[in-house]
C-alpha cells in the first residue's frame, strides 16, 4: 500500500516512509491502518531553518484517497542540514548518541574507503568534534577509527582537537601501529602550524611517550624536535621517557642532551629517571654530574635505590676518588641498605690499586663478617697487593686461609710471595712456597726462577742453585742467561772460588755464558791473584773470537808493575803474551835493541801512537800511558820512559799538563799522573824550561810544579837530592824564576836534567809500596779511565 499526504497550502514532494517502522505494517507487508492507534513519527527528521513554528496540516490518505489521519506533520528533511527532530510540533535536538551510533554503525560497516566516506556524507545531520571523539572511543579497530578521523579532517565543521588525538593515539597505540601514530602525529605538526601548538599540547607528549616505551627512540627524538622547534611545551613524564629509553638502550649521551634540555626547562627528574640517570651517568665518567643529581635527589625528598648506591661507589673508586666512594658506602649503610658481594669486592680492588691496604683489610674484615665469601680474584689480589708492598705476614696469613677454602693459589701469587721471600732473603720461606708450587703441578715463571736463583746465589748455595736451574732447564726454560746471572753475583760478591766452581758446572751441563762475564771473571781472577787459573779464562775470551781491548792489556799490565813475585811474575808475562795485543808487541820491541828494531827509540814509539785511534781509545791511551810509564821507571828505563812521555805530550794525550804564560809563570800540572809518569813529566818539563832560560833568555816571575797531595812529597824528595829551590806547599812546588834560573846553571843539576833520575833507594818505584801504601795515584794507575773516556773507548 502507498502513503499519500496533502499540504493544505502548498504541494510538498512524496515522503517515503520506512516500511520496516511503520507502526501499521503486519507479517505480510501489507499496511493495516487503523485511525484510533497512536501515530510513531520520531523517525522523520526536518528542518526548521525557515520558520520557529510548523503551521502545515497534513493528511495521510489511502490508494482510495480517503482521508485516514489529519493534524501537525512532519516536513521532509534535507540531508546533513538538520541538526533536530520533529516530534509532533516539537522541535528536539538530535541526541549525541544517537548520532555517536550512527557514526559508529557506518564506520563498521563499511570500515573505509569511498563507500564509507559517500555513506559518512549522507549523514541526515552534521557531526561535530564531539560526536567524531565520542566515535572513537567506542571504536575498537584502529583502521576504522583512523578512517573516520581522516574523513573528519577535510570536512569544513572540523577543528583540532587535543582530546580527539589523544584518543586516536591511544587507539594506535593499544594496536601497537606506531606507522599511523607518526602519520597523525605529522598531520598534528600541520595542524599546530594553523592553530597553535599550545592548544594540542596534551596530545604532543602523548605521542612521544608512547614512542619511546615501544623504545622507537629514533623517531621519538625526531618528534621531540619537532616538538621543540614548534616552540609546544614538554612536559616532565615526556622528558623521563626519552631518558629511560636512550638510558635502556645505551646511548647515554643523547640522554644526557635530553637532560641538559630539561634543565633548560626547568623540569626536574622522576625517581625512575634518577635511578637510571646517576648510574648511566657515573658509568660514562662524568662523577660530578652524578654526584650532584644524587644530592639533588634527596633534596627533592626522593629515596636512593640500591643501584645507585652501587653504582657511585664503584665508579668513585675505580675513578681514584677513595674518600668520596667510602662516604657514600657508609651513607649507604645509613639508608639501611646491606653491601653487596659485587659492592664489597669493587671497594677492595679500588683501595688495594691505590696502595692503601690498611683500608683494603678493614674492608674484607667487613665482608667475611657479612657473611659473604671471598672469590679466587679477590684472595689473589689481596695477597700479591701485600706480598708486593713487603707485608709479608699478611700476605702469608691470607695464604693460608686461601688454601683453606679451598682456592689453589694462582702462579702469579706464588710468584709474588716467593720474589718477596727472595727479596726479603728468606731462603726457607722461599724454597717451601717453591717446592709447594712444583707439587701443586704449576710452572714457575721465570722472573720466579730467576728471583729464586739470585737469593741462593747470594746465599752460596751453589748446590742448590745448580738444582733448581737444572730443574729448570727441564721446564723447557733457556737457562744461559739465569746460569751467566748467578756466575756475575759470585764475581762480585768477590767469590772466586764459587765462581770457578759454577763455571765448570755451566760447562759440564752444556750452558754457555757470554764473552763479557768470562771477561769479567778473569778480571776477577786478575785481582784475587789467581793467575793460573786466569789465563786459561783469557784464552777462551780471545779464542772465541773476542778482541782484547788496550783497558784489559793495561791493567794486565798494571798488576805486574804491582807485583813482587818472581813466579807470578813469570804467570803475568804468559799472560800478556796471551792478549795477542798490539801493545804487547810494542812492548817486547820497546826493550830490545836499535839492531833488532832497526830504528832508533823515539821513532819506534811515534810509530806504534800513530796507529792508535785516538777517537776512540784516548782514555785508554792516556790510561796505557801512566802504567807504562810506572814500569818503564821501575826497570830503570828512564830514556825510554821520556820518550814515551814525550810523544805522548807531542800527540796531546795531556795538553794541560804544560803551561807558559809568558813572562809571569810557568807550569806543569801532574796531579792526573802515575807516579812514574810524574817523575819523568818533572824531569823532562824542567829540562824543557831549562832550554828556553838559557839558550833564549826567557824568565818568567815565578815556576809551579802542581802534583796534589799524594804526589808532591815524591817529587820534592827527588829534586831536594840536587838542592832544588822549590818550596813545598799543600798541593804545589814553587819557586821564583831567578832562583831557579842559577840552580839550572849548576853542573849536577845539568846532569840531572840531561841523563836520568838518581837510582837512590828513597826514589826508586821498588819502594813506592812503602812510601805511598795506598796513594791515590798508583790505585789510579791500576784503575780503567774515568767513564767519558772509557765511553770513547766502546
Amino acid at each position: 500500500m502507498l502513503l499519500f499526504y496533502r499540504n493544505l497550502k502548498h504541494t510538498r514532494n512524496l515522503v517515503e516512509i520506512y516500511r520496516n517502522y511503520h507502526p501499521f505494517r503486519n507479517t505480510s507487508g501489507s499496511c493495516n491502518f487503523n485511525v484510533k492507534g497512536p501515530y510513531f513519527s520520531s523517525r522523520y527528521y526536518c528542518s526548521g531553518k525557515n520558520s520557529d513554528e510548523w503551521t502545515e496540516d497534513v493528511e495521510y490518505l489511502d490508494e482510495s484517497g480517503s482521508v485516514i489521519y489529519s493534524g501537525k506533520g512532519i516536513r521532509s528533511v534535507e540531508p546533513g542540514m538538520d541538526d533536530h527532530v520533529m516530534v509532533g510540533g516539537l522541535k528536539k535536538p538530535i541526541l549525541n548518541a544517537s548520532a555517536v551510533a550512527k557514526l559508529v554503525e557506518i564506520v563498521k560497516r563499511w570500515r573505509w574507503g569511498p563507500e564509507m566516506e559517500t555513506q559518512l556524507d549522507k549523514l541526515q545531520f552534521i557531526p561535530n568534534m564531539t560526536h567524531i571523539m565520542q566515535a572513537l572511543k567506542v571504536m575498537e579497530d584502529s583502521d576504522a577509527s583512523l578512517s573516520l578521523f581522516r574523513w573528519a579532517k577535510r570536512q569544513p565543521w572540523y577543528k583540532p582537537n587535543d582530546a580527539c588525538y589523544i584518543t586516536l593515539f591511544d587507539k594506535l597505540n593499544q594496536s601497537r601501529d606506531f606507522d599511523g601514530i607518526q602519520s597523525v602525529f605529522d598531520d598534528m605538526v600541520l595542524d599546530s602550524g594553523e592553530n597553535g601548538a599550545s592548544s594540542l599540547f596534551n596530545a604532543y607528549n602523548r605521542v612521544i611517550q608512547y614512542l619511546a616505551k615501544a623504545e622507537k627512540f629514533e623517531v621519538a627524538f625526531c618528534c621531540f624536535k619537532k616538538i621543540q622547534e614548534s616552540g609546544c611545551i614538554v612536559d616532565t613524564g615526556t622528558y623521563n621517557s626519552l631518558i629511560t629509553v636512550f638510558l635502556n638502550n645505551g646511548l647515554p649521551y643523547k640522554a644526557f642532551e635530553i637532560y641538559e634540555n630539561m634543565e633548560k626547562a626547568g623540569c626536574s627528574l622522576d625517581a625512575s629517571s634518577y635511578e637510571l640517570m646517576i648510574p648511566s651517568l657515573a658509568k660514562s665518567g662524568r662523577l660530578d654530574a652524578a654526584f650532584k643529581l644524587f644530592q639533588q635527589m634527596k633534596v627533592n625528598n626522593f629515596r636512593p635505590g640500591f643501584g645507585i648506591f652501587a653504582s657511585l661507589v664503584d665508579s668513585m673508586g675505580k675513578a681514584g676518588r677513595l674518600d668520596t666512594s667510602l662516604k657514600v658506602y657508609t651513607e649507604m649503610q645509613g639508608f639501611g641498605f646491606r653491601p653487596s658481594a659485587t659492592m664489597f669486592v669493587s671497594l677492595i680492588e679500588s683501595f688495594v690499586k691505590a696502595g692503601k691496604l690498611e683500608t683494603a683489610l678493614r674492608l674484607w674484615d667487613e665482608m667475611k663478617k657479612s657473611g659473604f665469601r671471598p672469590n679466587y680474584g679477590l684472595y689473589t689480589m689481596i695477597v700479591e697487593s701485600h706480598a708486593k708492598s713487603g707485608k709479608l705476614d699478611v700476605a702469608m696469613s691470607v695464604f693460608s686461609d686461601m688454601e683453606k677454602a679451598g682456592f689453589l693459589p694462582t702462579p702469579s701469587t706464588y710468584s709474588s710471595l716467593l720474589e718477596m721471600h727472595a727479596a726479603s732473603g728468606q731462603v726457607d720461606a722461599a724454597m717451601k712456597l717453591y717446592n709447594s708450587m712444583t707439587n701443586a703441578g704449576l710452572r714457575p715463571g721465570l722472573s720466579t726462577y730467576t728471583a729464586l736463583l739470585t737469593l741462593l746465589a747470594k746465599k752460596k748455595l751453589l748446590d742448590v742453585s745448580a738444582k733448581i736451574l737444572l730443574e729448570m732447564k727441564a721446564m723447557g726454560y733457556s737457562v744461559d742467561v739465569n746460569a751467566s746471572d748467578v756466575l756475575m753475583v759470585y764475581i762480585k760478591d768477590g767469590s772466586v772460588d764459587l765462581a770457578l766452581r759454577w763455571l765448570r758446572f755451566m760447562g759440564s751441563s752444556a750452558i754457555r755464558t757470554n764473552n763479557f762475564i768470562i771477561r769479567q771473571l778473569f778480571e776477577s781472577c786478575m785481582k784475587s791473584g789467581v793467575y793460573e787459573q786466569a789465563k786459561p779464562l783469557l784464552e777462551t775470551y780471545v779464542n772465541s773470537a773476542a778482541k782484547v781491548d788496550l783497558i784489559l792489556y793495561t791493567s794486565i799490565l798494571a798488576h805486574l808493575v804491582r807485583c813482587q813475585d818472581e813466579n807470578n811474575e813469570r804467570h803475568l808475562m804468559s799472560i800478556l803474551s796471551a792478549t795477542r795485543h798490539k801493545a804487547h808487541t810494542f812492548m817486547c820491541g820497546l826493550f830490545t835493541g836499535p839492531e833488532q828494531r832497526k830504528q832508533p827509540v823515539l821513532t819506534f814509539v811515534r810509530e806504534f801512537f800513530q796507529g792508535i785511534d785516538y777517537e776512540l781509545e784516548e782514555g785508554a791511551s792516556r790510561y796505557f800511558v801512566n802504567v807504562l810509564l810506572n814500569y818503564l821507571v821501575l826497570m830503570g828505563q828512564i830514556n825510554r820512559a821520556r820518550c814515551v812521555w814525550k810523544v805522548a805530550y807531542e800527540n796531546k794525550l795531556f795538553p794541560k799538563a804544560i803551561v807558559f804564560d809568558q813572562h809571569i809563570a810557568w807550569s806543569l800540572d801532574v796531579r792526573n799522573l802515575s807516579v812514574g809518569a810524574a817523575l819523568v813529566a818533572v824531569v823532562h818539563t824542567l829540562h824543557r824550561f831549562r832550554k828556553r832560560m838559557l839558550y833564549y833568555g826567557v824568565v818568567p816571575r815565578r815556576i809551579k810544579l802542581v802534583t796534589g797531595p799524594t804526589l808532591k812529597i815524591v817529587v820534592a824528595q827527588m829534586l831536594s837530592s840536587v838542592e832544588s829551590p822549590f818550596e813545598v806547599s799543600k798541593v804545589v812546588l814553587r819557586a821564583p824564576g831567578d832562583a831557579v834560573l842559577d840552580w839550572f846553571k849548576k853542573p849536577i843539576v845539568q846532569q840531572f836534567l840531561l841523563n836520568e833520575i838518581p837510582s837512590r833507594a828513597d826514589i826508586l818505584m821498588h819502594k813506592l809500596n812503602i812510601l805511598f801504601p795506598t796513594s791515590a795515584p798508583e790505585i789510579r794507575s791500576l784503575s780503567p779511565p774515568k767513564p767519558i773516556f772509557a765511553g770513547k773507548a766502546m
